[in-house]
């Protein structure tokens, strides 16, 4: 974890298993009576009852995130460690880093080669301020197909080799054929060059990490041998755009507050989100080889979301998969509009979805199986919350349109008045709007007590949380259109196409708006209208889904500008720690300079060849014999990295 320990056992982490599964089942199925009493007083109909099924999946599926966040707010006010429950000590320095050879992979396809390499020195340049540097090097791994950028990478990674010579080593390698996206961009680096290093950490193009970060990971490598990958919480920076500032804003606010929770109850089995991450390169070889899926696209062929998947087979072969939330200085940029957002979740979708076929893979974790279904209904309770919104309009109207039967047999002497029961349904309301905002008011909470000047003050902070939640209410109903159309998409056969992020911000057109919102808007009207018309009483509880999605174009319009953005800033709006307190790595990056002075590039390191044999999904696998030769937690890995010996190749000329 954090701190260099010979032991992160996680104790009693199977209590805490069943503790909070029996939380969440319970909150779950107090929610589902209370809305079967509400439905069954007046006699249930076929549509009600499917209205209650889907409400039970939804209902339970927020729960999840309530108890998660609860769990997270209390260990992180208490200043508790989530995986060992002791206190949190001080970041860990490398005890022998010079042992331990550790590379920085950036798999890059199509990028903006100026921003990437912006990016990567000034992770560089921060690492060599701490002791122990020596131990490091970067390896650009390029999957570009654009002949034009591919020339412009080359004369940006030769410039970079050039202005870090001779303190720091970046190697450069492009493949001509991508097959594979990034899986089989790793896949290929850990085959070739694998075999030099011990650890890798894998970046983005847009990942920005600190150097008291990266030896802190390493330092924990070194403290657990049986660990095989430790994942830190990337943060979003360096956005402009209203849609960007409040995602990085909500992702300052909440995520260290949800990923704490998550990893008290995973344990040693967290996730992998593909970057920011730390990995045991000869774990990753021996357990992650990814093959295809069986059958044609959307749904087989190659693994999308493969991060998923290779902390899932690094769990069955025996190695632990942490999360260390306490690191900081671990950084990402999101897309800056909600159409580019939506076009990055279309591809997770269609890897989640994937997922699902490998739910019963042998030897797998119960955790990792959750993953599984966790990714997955991520988006498919969009689809789920859809589904119920239509069956509750329809029923809503049938019931308001028919008559109410008061003698339903011939021989009853009183009528059956009509039920109501606000009793039931003001409380299971208060109790679901509680359920959805928590989350966000623990995450507010905990930054109002400890660290308000990080967002501006208090009063700033307050007013920013106030407008991060309207416009998550104002824009969730165009999501769920989103994601609902992008899975009936993916069950329809449709695959996704693999493009370059839009990663620097730009103001959608309106003409663009409304092309990719007209069926969302529609549906918004129509649903108005026929609940205006039909069932008024029923048009009003439906006001935030009709009102989001008829806004639907000037939402992503408005969230997309850029000089609003700045407005915003400029009042100490949706502002976060890395803009008011940043520190050198992120300063270095906003005022980096990259100049081409003509720099020859430099050839990658002689080739190791290493073995990364594919896994099996139909077949038990065997446990790795270094988990258990690691037992001694501070036994160096048996395997040790081979120095490349033509100093041509390895080493700088200067």
């Amino acid at each position: 974890m954090n701190y260099a320990s010979s032991s992160t056992r996680a104790p009693w982490l199977a209590a805490r298993r069943w503790i909070f599964a029996l939380l969440v089942l319970a909150s779950t199925a107090s929610g589902g009576w209370a809305m079967f009493e509400i439905l069954r007083v007046n006699g249930i109909t076929p549509l009600q009852t499917v209205v209650l099924g889907l409400f039970v999946i939804t209902f339970g599926w927020i729960t999840i995130a309530f108890w998660t966040a609860i769990i997270g707010f209390v260990l992180r006010l208490t200043h508790r460690d989530p995986l060992t429950l002791s206190g949190v000590a001080l970041l860990a320095t490398a005890r022998h880093l010079g042992e331990h050879r550790t590379v920085l992979v950036m798999p890059i396809y199509n990028e903006d080669p100026v921003r990437v390499a912006n990016g990567l020195e000034s992770t560089c340049r921060s690492l060599l301020d701490q002791p122990g540097a020596d131990g490091f090097e970067a390896f650009v791994l390029s999957d570009t197909q654009d002949a034009m950028i591919a020339r412009q990478e080359e004369a940006a990674i030769a410039a970079l080799q050039q202005r870090l010579a001779p303190h720091f080593t970046v190697h450069y390698r492009r493949r001509e054929n991508n097959q594979g996206r990034k899986a089989g961009n790793l896949t290929d680096f850990c085959r070739h060059w694998g075999r030099h290093y011990d650890y890798m950490i894998v970046l983005d193009a847009d990942s920005i990490m600190g150097g008291q970060t990266l030896i802190s990971l390493v330092a924990s490598m070194q403290a657990n041998a049986r660990v095989g990958l430790i994942q830190t919480i990337p943060i979003p920076i360096r956005s402009d755009s209203v849609f960007g500032r409040f995602t990085q804003f909500a992702a300052a606010l909440h995520s260290p507050l949800l990923a704490t929770g998550q990893c008290f109850w995973q344990g040693e089995t967290v996730n992998f989100w593909g970057h920011n991450a730390i990995i045991r390169t000869q774990a990753f070889m021996e357990s992650c080889g990814l093959p295809e899926l069986p059958g044609r696209p959307p749904l087989g062929g190659e693994i999308l979301s493969h991060d998923f998947v290779e902390a899932a087979l690094l769990r069955r072969t025996g190695w632990e998969v942490h999360l260390d939330v306490h690191v900081g200085e671990s950084y990402e940029e999101v897309p800056s509009n909600i159409l580019d957002f939506a076009k990055r979740d279309r591809r997770w979708i269609q890897g989640n979805m994937q997922h699902l076929r490998l739910l019963g893979v042998p030897g797998l974790h119960p955790v990792s199986r959750f993953h599984f279904l966790f990714g997955a209904m991520a988006y498919l309770t969009s689809l789920l919350w859809g589904l119920m919104l239509v069956v509750s309009t329809v029923d809503a109207i049938g019931r308001a349109q028919g008559r109410h039967d008061f003698f339903s047999a011939g021989y009853q002497l009183f009528p059956d008045w009509p039920i109501s029961t606000p009793g039931l349904i003001i409380p299971l309301i208060i109790s679901t709007v509680v359920l959805l905002l928590l989350p966000k008011m623990l995450g507010f909470l905990l930054s109002f007590i400890q660290q308000p000047e990080a967002f501006g003050g208090r009063f700033r902070l307050v007013l920013s949380t106030l407008l991060e939640i309207t416009i998550a209410i104002l824009i969730a109903p165009l999501m769920m259109a989103f994601h609902s159309l992008f899975i009936l998409s993916v069950l329809s056969g449709h695959k996704v196409s693999w493009d370059a992020q839009v990663r620097e911000g730009r103001s959608v057109p309106w003409k663009d708006a409304f092309l990719h919102t007209w069926v969302a808007t529609l549906l918004g009207a129509g649903l108005a209208y026929a609940t205006f018309a039909l069932a008024p009483v029923f048009f009003w509880w439906l006001a935030p889904v009709w009102v989001g999605l008829m806004l639907s174009a000037p939402l992503v319009k408005l969230t997309s500008s850029l000089t609003h953005g700045q407005r915003l800033r400029r009042l100490g709006l949706l502002n976060v720690p890395s803009e008011v307190m940043p520190s050198p790595l992120v300063r270095n990056i906003q005022s980096a300079v990259l100049e081409d002075h003509g720099a020859q590039l430099r050839p990658p390191p002689t080739p190791l060849p290493g073995n990364m044999p594919l896994q099996s999904f139909s077949a038990h696998p065997k446990q790795s014999p270094q988990v258990t030769r690691q037992s001694d937690p501070g036994t160096p890995t048996p395997h040790k990295p081979v120095r490349n010996v033509d100093a041509s190749n390895d080493h700088h000329p200067n």
